[in-house]
């Protein structure tokens, strides 16, 4: 596609030297065999009963509150892990685990240096000899430019020589990169040239195009031409939350209140979920807006942030803090805070709402896991139906266990310590505090080699209930019933974050739900010293998400410099109160 400048005598005319805008673009029958229970010996034992006991809730909560066990004088818990799923863990255990680095290929230098000024013709010519690659050298440079971020003036002198050795004609892909350095540069006026000529010369534009344009028009007084481009994609598709976010800004930006709350509503209507600057936006001209009507959709843009586990940045917290204490009656105070580990806030002293699901909750997820990931997932790709079956009678006929236990994943916590060493030291302290222990594990681990002891093997099996799948199963699948199975007093340990379990459940909703049960439930192992001491991260007691008493606010927020992956959740709060 190419653009064909006939009647333009010089193309460097054909823009203005105008400043700034935007932003750019198996099925075998497996045999598993009873011991102990059915009297037969001599046979390899797949899965074993524990002695039955009756629930040990004391210990299990002296589990979850002391979280760490070993030998007297181990009383310290490593404070580098607040919790699991606490914002930046992730990178801190990858800091501490330092995985075996690729050795990486120096990088390639540019074949030749971008001109930091303007060109002349013969200056371009001197440079596309220059250039030893293999790729069309004027799509090559544009391409550079637009990644680096070229000066505009650069850029149009580079289409201005294309355009006079092609007959005035430029191709689509230099003019659309051109477009995007103008709109990263802000440079209102140019865009707007480009806008023009494209509007000319087509009737209808890709969507890259259109949401560069969109972005680079949303600035200038000419912004309303930003809302027909929106209409012209809706007409092919569903426009981008990227493409709403700027027609929103736009609005608000140009004080269009009306046309923002549209747009906003109509994004929703999609299901596309809003960008945080957006949501911003709102509450930065909030302030200045004395309304009942705009301040009630405010909140309930906090409860949409609620109900859909979303987190404003610590710049979005700001707004919300200064929309909150600007207004006028309210005596609104806020500060930024933590949660201490009771739950408590240490700003107001307000308790935080609890992880643990109600009754209700804990029954519905239950059936919906059950439904989606155990008998509806993906597991028989790996897990024979009638393995499966085995282990829910298994199960069925055991008294409600404590912990369940990964154990080939525990066991592979340590590297450099034997994997039957390593699962036998958890077991056996978890054991101690005569907690009810289900170990799950593969068949492979009972055969005695290097990393599997025998001895220690049937140590576990003394102290724990064990069930050994087929080699090739998957062990989340048990790991999830035998939990959810034995109660909501029941704990899990593995480092798996079983995000792909968690995308099998059908609604939003249900995964909420998921990932807060989790929360409540899952124990992580961070050390393990000489003499078996190990110890465990607490178990977060309070739901991080944002929550109203009414004359109370309580908001989780992401800090700039905290990378926090998906599975995580902040530990920074903005609390705010009215003033009594």
């Amino acid at each position: 596609m190419t653009f064909c400048f006939t009647g333009i005598r010089s193309f460097p005319k054909l823009w203005k030297n105008n400043p700034y805008l935007g932003l750019g673009p198996g099925h075998s029958c497996i045999s598993l065999f009873l011991k102990d229970c059915y009297g037969i010996r001599n046979q390899q034992k797949l899965f074993s009963l524990q002695r039955a006991s009756p629930q040990n809730t004391k210990a299990i909560d002296l589990l979850t509150a002391k979280a760490r066990y070993g030998k007297k004088g181990s009383s310290k818990i490593s404070s580098e892990f607040p919790h699991l799923f606490a914002a930046g863990a992730a990178k801190k255990r990858s800091q501490m685990n330092p995985q075996s680095k690729d050795h990486a290929l120096p990088p390639v230098s540019n074949i030749i240096q971008l001109p930091t000024k303007p060109l002349n013709s013969e200056q371009w010519d001197k440079l596309k000899e220059d250039f030893k690659g293999k790729a069309n050298f004027e799509n090559w440079i544009i391409s550079q430019m637009a990644q680096h971020n070229s000066s505009v003036d650069v850029a149009k002198s580079l289409l201005a020589w294309v355009a006079t050795k092609n007959n005035g004609i430029v191709s689509y892909n230099l003019l659309v990169k051109y477009l995007y350095l103008c709109v990263f540069h802000k440079q209102t006026s140019e865009v707007f040239d480009v806008y023009e000529i494209m509007k000319a010369r087509y009737k209808s534009l890709e969507s890259g195009a259109n949401t560069l344009l969109i972005r680079g028009l949303i600035h200038s007084d000419k912004w309303r031409e930003a809302l027909l481009l929106l209409e012209d994609i809706k007409k092919v598709m569903t426009p981008s939350k990227k493409n709403y976010n700027d027609c929103i800004q736009g609005a608000l930006l140009h004080q269009d209140v009306n046309i923002a709350w549209n747009l906003y509503e109509e994004l929703l209507r999609h299901d596309l979920i809003p960008m945080m600057e957006t949501l911003k936006a709102f509450f930065d001209l909030g302030k200045d807006i004395k309304d009942d009507q705009y301040s009630n959709k405010l909140l309930d843009i906090l409860l949409y942030l609620r109900n859909n586990q979303l987190y404003p940045g610590e710049s979005f917290a700001h707004s919300i803090k200064t929309w909150f204490e600007s207004v006028p009656g309210e005596q609104w105070k806020g500060q930024f805070t933590t949660i201490q580990k009771s739950g408590q806030c240490l700003g107001c002293g307000r308790t935080i709402e609890s992880i643990h699901l109600s009754p209700e909750e804990y029954e519905f997820l239950k059936r919906k896991v059950l439904r989606d990931v155990i008998d509806g997932g993906d597991q028989y790709r790996k897990t024979t139906p009638q393995e499966l079956k085995r282990f829910q009678n298994f199960v069925k006929y055991c008294p409600p266990f404590d912990i369940v236990i990964d154990g080939l994943n525990v066991a592979k916590m340590f590297p450099k310590a034997r994997e039957s060493q390593v699962l036998l030291g958890v077991v056996s302290q978890l054991a101690k505090q005569n907690l009810r222990v289900l170990v799950l594990g593969r068949k492979h681990m009972l055969n005695s080699r290097a990393q599997w002891k025998k001895d220690e093997m049937e140590e576990v099996q003394k102290l724990a209930s064990c069930f050994f799948a087929d080699n090739i199963s998957e062990d989340d699948p048990f790991l999830l019933y035998a939990t959810l199975h034995s109660g909501d007093h029941c704990k899990f340990i593995t480092k798996d974050l079983l995000r792909d379990h968690k995308a099998c459940l059908p609604d939003a909703k249900t995964q909420r739900l998921f990932f807060k049960w989790q929360q409540g439930h899952q124990l992580a192992i961070t050390s393990r010293f000489p003499g078996s001491k190990i110890t465990f991260q607490h178990i977060l007691s309070y739901d991080t998400v944002v929550q109203t008493t009414g004359d109370s606010w309580h908001i989780p927020y992401d800090e700039d410099l905290v990378e926090r992956y998906s599975y995580e959740v902040p530990t920074k709060w903005l609390c705010l109160h009215r003033k009594t």
